[in-house]
Order: C-alpha cells, then sequence, then structure tokens
C-alpha cells in the first residue's frame, strides 16, 4: 500500500484528489494539509511513502521550503510537486532540494496515478517539457560556475516588490501602487529576503542594482 499526503492550501483540490486516489487499490490518503509546516507535521506523524507538495501557499510556508525540510528529516518519503505551467521557474530548485519529480495540476488521472507508483519505487518522474526546462536550468547553473540563479525563485509579484523596495519607496507607497495592503507587503518583502537569503536593505539595493532592476547594471 502506498501512503500518501496531499498538501495544497485549496480544500477543494484536496478533497479532489483523496477521492481520486482513494479509489487507487493500492493507495490510500492518509493525512492533508494546507501548508509547509503543516506538510511537516503530517509527514512526522504518519510518516507517508508519497507527499504530492503543491509549490505555491501564500497564508504559510511554501513548497519549496517544506520539500527542503522534509527531506533533510524524512530521506525514505518521496515528495512529488504539484505543478502549474507559470511554476516551471521553479523546478530545477525544487528537484536540487530533494524532490523526486514533478507533475501539472491538468494531468489526467492515470498520469498522476503512474508519477506516484514511480516515485514510491525509488525512480525520478517529470512531464515532458519539464525534462526540457530542467537541462537548460542546469546549462545556465554551469554557465553561472555553479552558483544557482535565485531570481527565478520569486514571484512575479515579489520581483515588483523587490524592485520597488529598491528604488526608494516606502512600503505605503508600494501599497498604493500595487493595490495592495501595507501588510501584504510586508509579507512578500520577507519571501524576498528569505528566497535571495539577504539580511538588510542595503543588501537588497545592491542586489537589485546588480540584476538591473533599477535601470542600469553594474
Amino acid at each position: 500500500m502506498i501512503s500518501i499526503v496531499i498538501v495544497d492550501d485549496h480544500a477543494v483540490v484536496r478533497s479532489g484528489l483523496t477521492m481520486l486516489l482513494d479509489a487507487v487499490d493500492d493507495f490510500e490518503v492518509v493525512g492533508e494539509a494546507s501548508e509547509g509546516d503543516e506538510a511537516y507535521q503530517q509527514v512526522e506523524e504518519k510518516h507517508p511513502r508519497v507527499v504530492l507538495m503543491d509549490l505555491s501557499m501564500p497564508h504559510g510556508k511554501d513548497g519549496l521550503s517544506a520539500t527542503s525540510e522534509i527531506k533533510k528529516q524524512f530521506q525514505d518519503t518521496q515528495i512529488l510537486i504539484l505543478t502549474m505551467h507559470d511554476d516551471e521557474e521553479y523546478l530545477f530548485r525544487a528537484i536540487e532540494l530533494g524532490a523526486s519529480g514533478c507533475i501539472l495540476k491538468n494531468a489526467p488521472h492515470e498520469e498522476l496515478v503512474k508519477a506516484i507508483r514511480q516515485v514510491a519505487s525509488g525512480d525520478a518522474y517529470l512531464y515532458p517539457s519539464a525534462t526540457k526546462r530542467l537541462m537548460e536550468d542546469y546549462m545556465d547553473k554551469i554557465k553561472n560556475n555553479g552558483k544557482a540563479d535565485t531570481y527565478r525563485l520569486l514571484t512575479d509579484r515579489e520581483r515588483e516588490v523587490l524592485a520597488l523596495v529598491a528604488k526608494g519607496f516606502s512600503n505605503k507607497e508600494i501599497a498604493t501602487k500595487l493595490v495592495i495592503s501595507v501588510k501584504t507587503v510586508e509579507a512578500h518583502k520577507a519571501k524576498v529576503m528569505e528566497k535571495l537569503k539577504l539580511r538588510t536593505r542595503p543588501e537588497l539595493v545592491e542586489y537589485a542594482w546588480k540584476r538591473g532592476l533599477l535601470g542600469y547594471s553594474i
């Protein structure tokens, strides 16, 4: 029996996946989680063979961070990333952090079953177009002397916030420009600092400068 934990911030998605997978004879959904910390707790308690991990969970720890933490402590648990086309930029990082593969959220039911069985057996699984993307990211990393480009981990909104913070706009001004709350701006800024491994505003400004986000680069 292949035990599974489903991690997605949408209850409807979790419910639908649970219904589909529990109908497979050798599958058993043993837990659900809506964000990364809950996912870790579920793995710690249930010791599933496979975790279906959503990447984008804005109301808690994201899928990349959760994948890293789970694989450090529970190496026998295989993680299959649930992704949309727009999330392909995260693919290389997810594999680097220990994920066994990824599958599109709109993949046919039969393909999801195949992917789960494949990673549960210890093999990797990638949907076809992801293989090409993975190779492209690998080549980019080689060109950068082995250093991963962390900028690709940022969402479009996080990149907007990064650029505006670096240009000197206050949280309130950024909130007005992007039509979001100040609290949301602060959350995005914290995510940016975490993903880019920056600690201070000057470091953030320097990073944005080198990326050419201020209108010129060095």
